[in-house]
């Protein structure tokens, strides 16, 4: 059996929708915070409106943040390899064969060799940088590069041999090593050699990066300090990241895209949370990626971006019905983990809290009220 609301529950129900709609009209979209809540202090943080000085603001503290000074890591003349503790060297006396065989052991791990097979033997530096070689004795080849190390030895064996012919290479080096991580294909250590392990060799040999690598969040850890690069950025100035020199116990680790992301929320056409393209997207992109405001529901004058940042909470608001509002937004980056939401008019507010007062009162007004 079909059932039909009162005549007088019916004109209660019209001439409460007329003056919602009236109220609507008079009172504007903008929902107002109670008066002295901010005073008190428990109320939501300060409202920045999105304007052109707000994000010429924005973009000199962000060019502050990407000038970090990394002038000491760029090194365009790497020096050559310095021998270290754990290094084994092979070194031969040409014309003295018996000198070959004292003191050689063979090495248990030979990190750099890359090919299958019994490690070679040669002369293990020890902790304290020192060589033991025969007529020589005890030698500190530690900081010394090939050339100097072998210089060293000359002179020592020509108070005992004529004119000694000396050839000395690092066979193995196991002094050295950096760490890197994160979204690269082969992760872990890898030992420095003679060629000189820059940025872009460490991550040559990691396999290069993964499809879900962020170029624009690297962050380099020496010393207990981080560093934050940037390979485009780098680019555009000028940088070759192929300068970028890494030192031993350097820690590299590349970010993934997926932990810089934008939550898009509110009255859009489909909410969802979207990830930075190389660490940038403006709130533009973040509406258009989301489907747009939603044209029923949508407030365009009520477009909040809220950020946590070091200092607070901060709230942006954009009134995109404004001339030039879009060109803002455009302007307008996001940083990660901001939450961009739209709220919904007055009347879709209204209509939802009416609905969860009366379930249905609504349509049933509409329909009794059609001839």
């Amino acid at each position: 059996m079909k059932t039909h609301l009162p005549v007088r529950w019916t004109c209660c129900v019209m001439l409460l929708i007329a003056a919602a709609l009236c109220s609507c009209a008079s009172s504007g979209s903008r929902i107002e915070a109670p008066a002295g809540a901010d005073a008190e202090g428990a109320g939501a943080p300060p409202t920045q409106m999105i304007t052109e000085q707000l994000i010429l603001a924005e973009k000199q503290q962000r060019e502050r943040r990407a000038n970090q000074d990394l002038s000491h890591l760029v090194v365009a003349e790497p020096p050559p390899y310095k021998i270290g503790p754990g290094d084994i060297l092979a070194i031969v006396v040409w014309d003295h064969p018996e000198l070959a065989g004292h003191g050689m052991i063979a090495s248990s791990i030979n990190v750099d060799a890359g090919t299958p097979g019994a490690p070679a033997p040669g002369f293990v530096v020890d902790y304290e940088g020192k060589v033991q070689f025969p007529f020589a004795g005890s030698l500190r080849l530690s900081g010394l590069t090939e050339e100097q190390a072998r210089n060293l030895l000359v002179s020592r064996l020509a108070r005992y041999i004529a004119q000694p012919n000396v050839t000395l290479r690092v066979q193995s080096y196991r002094s050295n090593r950096i760490y890197i991580d994160g979204e690269v294909r082969e992760p872990g250590l890898q030992a420095i050699n003679d060629i000189p392990m820059t940025l872009l060799e460490a991550l040559n040999r990691a396999g290069g990066l993964q499809p879900t690598a962020d170029q624009s969040r690297i962050a380099l850890e020496r010393d207990k300090k981080r560093y934050d690069i940037d390979l485009r950025d780098l680019v555009q100035k000028g940088v070759n990241p192929g300068n970028v020199l890494l030192l031993n116990g350097d820690v590299v680790r590349v970010h993934s895209r997926d932990e810089s992301k934008v939550f898009v929320s509110g009255e859009v056409v489909s909410p969802k949370a979207l990830t930075m393209h190389n660490g940038r997207l403006s709130l533009n992109e973040a509406l258009g990626e989301s489907g747009g405001i939603s044209p029923l529901t949508g407030d365009a004058r009520q477009v909040y971006v809220v950020r946590k940042a070091p200092e607070g909470t901060r709230i942006f608001q954009l009134d995109a019905r404004q001339t030039g509002a879009l060109a803002m937004a455009e302007a307008f980056e996001l940083h990660p983990k901001d939450l961009v939401y739209v709220a919904a008019s007055p009347l879709a507010n209204w209509h939802r809290s009416l609905s969860l007062l009366f379930p249905g009162a609504l349509t049933q007004a509409v329909g009794a009220a059609r001839p």
